[in-house]
């Protein structure tokens, strides 16, 4: 089965009686309801990632090590997939295309930056913040960043006017994840250590809009996110060799294959969020992954506890909250705005 781009009819002429068609998200083939359903899916898996990388990076002791072969790993998947699927390859040249005609700009293939100084921060501040703290940050970063970005109309949806309901759904998406790690929170932390979580989380934001955007130029999924992972790749092997030639490399390698499945998840949920964006913006996008998320890690932690330490109501509560966040961000009082298709020198678009 072959991917096939997303085009959007041109404006009508006047007194040609078509419809008049602008590129907003609901021009996509996926209904509003089952792309919701799939973000929080994909949401859950963003938490079996980190519960496999973090296992990965305590087998080691090295979280930038850990970074490292799990961005690797699936781009080595991707390459190889890449020999089989002709849609990604065709993608490529897409994508070389659109930027030659500066329909997409160079600075949105560098997505995957964004998911290199995400597991960086993991490294230099989640172990003094705590998982918690870290989280929480991370979460209002998303947030912010989300409605940000959709804003802006940096997503390939174009614009979408902030609303009473998707800001109310952004508060609770935050209420959601502080009730549900309320009893880990640690106090008296360096300011600083708590930005780089925040401004890791706008850049998960960021990387969801500009993976979108590179998916609709390239008519694949598949060429977002190999990328994504190359870029990723690249600056985290480079954050490897330095810390390594100050700390020195990992003693071995674990031997247990679980702990290598990191960069097979993440090839399949970055490919989903860089479909889905379109259809649910950047904002609803990330109240959905925070949803899946807190699911992902309750299942996680009643079914695979790494630790004897009881799941606390706190966390039952904070994730149906955060279930309520999505639904409330997703209600519509009015039709659906148009939004201008997204300017040819990769602009942010404007409301028409």
């Amino acid at each position: 089965m072959t991917e096939q781009p997303i085009t959007d009819a041109a404006p009508q002429a006047a007194g040609s009686g078509e419809p008049h068609r602008h590129a907003h998200a609901e021009r996509s083939r996926i209904p509003m309801w089952l792309a919701i359903v799939l973000a929080v899916l994909f949401g859950g898996l963003t938490a079996l990632q980190s519960r496999v990388n973090g296992q990965l990076a305590a087998a080691i002791d090295d979280p930038y090590s850990a970074a490292a072969i799990s961005f690797g790993s699936g781009l080595l998947i991707l390459l190889v997939v890449l020999g089989f699927w002709r849609p990604g390859r065709q993608g490529i040249g897409r994508v070389r295309e659109g930027l030659r005609a500066r329909r997409i700009a160079w600075w949105m293939l560098l997505g995957g930056l964004a998911g290199a100084w995400f597991v960086t921060t993991q490294g230099l501040s989640a172990g003094v913040l705590g998982v918690a703290l870290f989280t929480v940050a991370i979460v209002a970063g998303q947030t912010v960043g989300g409605i940000f970005f959709d804003v802006v109309g940096l997503g390939p949806g174009g614009r979408r006017p902030l609303t009473v309901m998707r800001v109310l759904g952004a508060l609770i998406a935050l209420a959601a994840i502080s009730w549900a790690v309320s009893a880990q929170l640690v106090h008296d932390v360096p300011l600083v250590l708590m930005l780089l979580p925040f401004v890791a989380g706008i850049g998960a934001a960021w990387q969801q809009a500009v993976n979108g955007r590179v998916k609709v130029e390239a008519g694949s999924a598949f060429t977002a996110t190999l990328t994504n992972f190359a870029v990723g790749t690249t600056a985290l092997v480079i954050v490897v060799l330095v810390h390594s030639a100050i700390a020195g490399w990992p003693d071995a390698l674990p031997a247990e294959p679980w702990l290598y499945l990191g960069g097979a998840i993440g090839c399949v949920f970055i490919a989903g969020q860089a479909v889905l964006v379109r259809v649910v913006g950047v904002l609803l996008l990330a109240l959905c992954g925070v949803a899946g998320q807190l699911a992902a890690a309750l299942a996680l932690d009643l079914l695979l506890p790494t630790s004897e330490r009881p799941v606390g109501v706190a966390t039952i509560g904070g994730t149906v909250l955060a279930v309520v966040a999505v639904v409330v961000a997703s209600i519509r009082w009015t039709k659906h705005k148009h939004v201008a298709p997204a300017p040819a020198d990769g602009s942010v678009s404007r409301a028409s």
